[in-house]
């Protein structure tokens, strides 16, 4: 908007900018830990993000030397590297299989990605896009089992396919195991040196260079409270809309936020260590990603588990190790590590003991290097950030039904022709990527303005 020449101010209602892209010292201090987001493959694979000069601002971007790791109990991991030959080489018997899964999408990544990160529409790609589509529609299971006769090949797609918060047997839960692994063959899962916050802190860099403002400290309870304005863009979800601006909206579109679905929430600790994790597979030391879970059955039980409202003796963590590769985010020789596994949404159960005890099982003698912890159930996720409802870190369900029509399906309009929605909870949903801005923000300028 304010490269089309308008005017911007962005409303924060916290103290400081950025939501899920924040950091804070959150067990000692010099420590830095991420609030929520860590790990970012879908911020430098974005359309939009990739054209805003972000690094003349301070964004630095760090690519651990593999992007994902996943060890088993034997002492041996497979993992997820850039490249398709170097991933397969620890996938013994899989990795041809693997290459045929990958290769070709990777091949039509420059336009496949594009798409990815977008609302359903049609394209010139139509054949890439139905290939990816006919096994992105498909359990992450199903593809798991049908694509590779190995634990290690089938357990790391799990793990990937983990990040969704759906059960791996549910149609449709292949799509982001598919998405986010061909985005670590294609541009890495680099994080920010110095911290989430970076991001943050370039976007409303830039964004003032071009004569925007960002206020913070500014929660908005009804749209009466904002200044003048021909186009409002509210980053929020369904349920935090329907609270500022309810009573403005017809009946039916008021049925349809409300009927919304939130999925699983999310149990996220933050550690400082006196030492790295003393993994069992030292591959592991090359990863900034790593997940526990152990094999592709372990990692279903635990999600559907979790899916029905139980909480599993052995989640799927989901650990980063983000001082390995970016020594400021603590002191020297001590290292900061950031890990969560899901739970039901809004649940109050403590997760703490199972998390700790799956980085144990694949790393002996992690307590013992634990100097201080934050652990941050839904709750605490919520307060910190309340579009994460009930700790949803992905703005709702991204099952079919609501990729589809998210969040009903007018998308990122609302029955005001000034009001819109640009939040994950709607296309393409969660994740840091800019691209439900982005999207929304096009929108007003063609609808309000007349650009095209």
């Amino acid at each position: 908007m304010a490269r089309a020449g308008l005017s911007v101010t962005v409303l924060e209602a916290e103290a400081t900018i950025g939501g899920g892209t924040r950091s804070a010292e959150l067990t000692l201090p010099g420590f830095t830990h991420d609030i929520c987001f860590v790990i970012h493959p879908m911020a430098v694979a974005s359309p939009f993000l990739r054209t805003l000069p972000l690094r003349e601002h301070g964004l630095e971007w760090i690519h651990p030397a593999a992007p994902v790791a996943h060890p088993f109990d034997d002492g041996t991991a497979a993992l997820l590297e850039r490249s398709l030959e170097a991933t397969g080489a620890t996938l013994s018997a899989d990795a041809e299989a693997w290459k045929r899964l990958f290769g070709p999408f990777l091949a039509a990544w420059p336009s496949l990605h594009v798409h990815l990160l977008s609302p359903l529409r049609l394209s010139r790609h139509a054949l890439s896009l139905a290939s990816f589509g006919l096994k992105a529609l498909r359990s992450a299971r199903a593809i798991a089992e049908s694509h590779f006769h190995g634990q290690h090949a089938r357990a790391l797609f799990a793990g990937t396919a983990g990040h969704g918060m759906l059960p791996l047997d549910k149609t449709g839960s292949a799509a982001i195991g598919l998405v986010i692994a061909l985005a670590a063959h294609a541009v890495g899962w680099p994080f920010p040196r110095g911290g989430a916050q970076k991001i943050a802190a370039a976007l409303a860099s830039y964004l003032r260079s071009l004569g925007g403002k960002t206020i913070t400290a500014f929660r908005v309870h009804s749209l009466r409270q904002l200044p003048p304005a021909r186009v409002i863009l509210c980053d929020l979800t369904p349920r935090q809309l329907l609270g500022i601006a309810g009573h403005l909206f017809p009946p039916g579109y008021r049925r349809k936020l409300a009927r919304y679905r939130y999925g699983m929430g999310a149990f996220k600790v933050d550690w400082a260590l006196d030492g790295p994790i003393p993994w069992k597979a030292p591959e592991c030391a090359r990863a900034g990603t790593v997940h526990l879970g152990g094999t592709l059955e372990e990692i279903a039980e635990s999600e559907a588990i979790t899916w029905k409202g139980g909480h599993p003796q052995r989640p799927l963590v989901l650990l980063a190790q983000h001082t390995l590769f970016d020594p400021t985010r603590a002191p020297a020789g001590r290292h900061t590590v950031w890990a969560y596994c899901h739970v039901p949404n809004g649940s109050s159960f403590d997760m703490l003991g199972r998390i700790e005890n799956q980085i144990e099982r694949f790393a002996p003698g992690f307590r013992d290097r634990i100097l201080a912890r934050s652990v941050m159930p839904p709750a605490e996720l919520e307060r910190r950030n309340p579009n994460l409802i009930g700790g949803d870190i992905s703005g709702g369900v991204q099952d079919l039904a609501q990729t589809f029509s998210r969040p009903t399906p007018r998308y990122y309009a609302t029955p005001l022709k000034e009001l819109y929605i640009c939040s994950s909870s709607t296309p393409p949903g969660g994740g840091v990527h800019g691209m439900c801005g982005y999207f929304a923000a096009r929108l007003a300028l063609r609808k309000v303005f007349g650009a095209r």
